[in-house]
Formats: C-alpha cells, sequence, structure tokens
C-alpha cells in the first residue's frame, strides 16, 4: 500500500470534526429558492402593514387626524387594523422562508388585497384627507397611502415573473392535513369569496349582510380583507400542506385574536342577535380551529435522540479489552 507522504513524511490523516460540529452539507438540488427581490418586498410589506395597524387598532378614534380617511364607527376601524397586524405576520414570516413554497401562500393574498385597495381608493378618492383643510401631517399619510398602493402591486408582479423564472421545483409534501380541514377551508372560501365580492361591489345593498354599520368606502376596504383572505384560503387548498401554510396559519390565529378584542371592546357596535353576527362569529371559530390545526401539524418535528448503551463490565469488576 502506498502512504501518501507530505514534504518526505507521511501526511496526517484528517481529524473527524469537533464537538457539535459536522461537515458541510451541500444545498438542496432542484428546490425553487425565494428570491431575494421577493423577500425584501414581503419584509417591506410587513413593515407598511405593522405602521398602518397602530393607526387603525390604537389610534381607533382619531382617524381624522391619523389616518387616509375618517372612519366613524370605531369596529370598523378596529376591524381593519387588526387585518393589518394579522398580515404583518403572514408577511414577515413569508419573507424568513428560504423555500419559495413554503413562502407562496403570503404572495397570491397580498397583490390581489393591494389591488383591490388601490381600486377602493381611486373609487372613493373624495373621501380622502387631500384637502388644504387637512393638516400636512395628515396629507402626508394620505398621500403615502396612495403611493403605497399604487407602487407594490407594480412591484409585487415585476418580482413575481422573476420568482416564476427561478429554476427550481417544489419539495415533496410532507404534513398533510385531515380531510374535515380541507372541508371547513372550503367553505370558509366560499363565505369570504361570496360575501367580499358583494360587498366590494354594491356596498350599500350589502351592507345588511354585515353585523355593524359601515359606509361605501369601509365596506370595499372591508370587502379587500375578506377577498384576500378567501383568496389564501382557497390557495391553501392547492397547497395541501400544513408545512406550506405555517404563514397563514400564524395570520389566522392572530386575526381571530384582533377581531374578538376588538369585539371585547365595542360590543355595542356588534349586532349580537342578528343572522349576520352568527355567521361572522361562526366563521371566526372555524378559522381559529382550522389556524391551530394547520400550525401544529406544520411545525417542524425533532428526531428522537440516540439511545446510548452501556458496556457491561467485565468480569471481576474489569472492563472489556
Amino acid at each position: 500500500m502506498v502512504v501518501p507522504r507530505e514534504n518526505g513524511r507521511p501526511a496526517r490523516p484528517a481529524e473527524p470534526p469537533g464537538p457539535g460540529l459536522r461537515p458541510a452539507q451541500p444545498a438542496a438540488s432542484g428546490i425553487r429558492p425565494l428570491v431575494p427581490g421577493m423577500r425584501a418586498l414581503l419584509f417591506v410589506a410587513a413593515v407598511l402593514v405593522l405602521l398602518a395597524g397602530f393607526q387603525l387598532y390604537v389610534f381607533t378614534g382619531r382617524t381624522d387626524t391619523y389616518f387616509a380617511w375618517t372612519i366613524v364607527n370605531p369596529l370598523a376601524a378596529a376591524f381593519l387594523g387588526g387585518g393589518y397586524w394579522a398580515s404583518f405576520a403572514i408577511e414577515a414570516m413569508a419573507g424568513r422562508q428560504t423555500v419559495w413554497a413554503n413562502a407562496r401562500i403570503a404572495v397570491p393574498t397580498v397583490l390581489v388585497f393591494t389591488l383591490l385597495t388601490l381600486a377602493a381608493t381611486l373609487i372613493h378618492l373624495n373621501k380622502f384627507h387631500l384637502g388644504g383643510e387637512f393638516g400636512i401631517p395628515t396629507r402626508l399619510v394620505t398621500w403615502a397611502w396612495i403611493a403605497i398602493y399604487a407602487l407594490v402591486p407594480v412591484l409585487m408582479l415585476i418580482v413575481l415573473v422573476v420568482q416564476a423564472r427561478t429554476p427550481g421545483s417544489d419539495p415533496p409534501r410532507t404534513a398533510p392535513l385531515p380531510g374535515w380541514v380541507y372541508v371547513l377551508v372550503a367553505g370558509q372560501a366560499v363565505v369570504l369569496l361570496g360575501l367580499g365580492v358583494a360587498l366590494f361591489a354594491a356596498p350599500l345593498q350589502a351592507a345588511p349582510a354585515w353585523p355593524w354599520t359601515i359606509t361605501p368606502l369601509v365596506g370595499r376596504a372591508t370587502a379587500a380583507w375578506l377577498i384576500s383572505l378567501g383568496v389564501a384560503a382557497a390557495h391553501a387548498l392547492i397547497e395541501r400542506d400544513a408545512r406550506r401554510l405555517r404563514p397563514a396559519a400564524v395570520g389566522y390565529l392572530l386575526f381571530v385574536l384582533f377581531q374578538v378584542i376588538a369585539l371585547a371592546r365595542y360590543p355595542a357596535r356588534f349586532e349580537w342577535g342578528e343572522a349576520c353576527g352568527i355567521i361572522y362569529l361562526v366563521v371566526l371559530a372555524t378559522m381559529l380551529l382550522t389556524g391551530a390545526v394547520c400550525l401544529a401539524r406544520g411545525l417542524p418535528t425533532r428526531a428522537p435522540p440516540a439511545r446510548l448503551t452501556r458496556r457491561r463490565p467485565a468480569p471481576g469488576g474489569g472492563t472489556p479489552g
């Protein structure tokens, strides 16, 4: 056998890695990654919706000063603010993913929401704080609102094209959900999309189907949330994997939490005894259930620790040679 030599002396064998160190593993080949542009856009969007949530959920009664338009009903403002804060979790968690399939659930939802909100803004532009009777800070907030909703959909479409052209495929599905969860999610999609489309197309006529008082502008802003949540539910039926749905699952749970707190803050504004109020509460309950199951199924599992075997002492109290 030929022994490799180094400077005339036998070469030292390679030492194994120390405790806790592992040899570098090659990156998984063939899996489409989340491109940096999409990650950056999701993080920027997360910051923007976090700020919007503060304007609506914290300064609920001061929308005439701190928001782009005045919302008279505080429960309506809190509903919108709760939606923004829930979407912060969806976008931030999606942006932290390395695989496109695990972040994808956030993108169609955000795109649909921004397009619908832009449309509602342009339809009701006369209701926005653009006139000279409003203070400069309020007008700046309003112009920022318009600029954001005009720019974000364009940027997202551009980055989405780049993402789609990135080579690779999806990893296999590893966390399927029970069949009854898909049934509930399908029901959510039907209700949310149906009511959302009706509110957006004809807010005055569809307003009685909503459990608190809304104006046409607030109705269309609310419809943008309902339709985007319905798109997320329909998208979940396509993904069919809890690991891919974790951002949406967390967003679902937070959405329910913030809406329950909003009802506790303004109980007199809610139609508790009407059919629309009961349906609203039932939908929230199903969102809580499906979000919890999806999150539990999508959490990473840890491999059980290796069991150590102890050597038996040799006869006479010694150790085996």
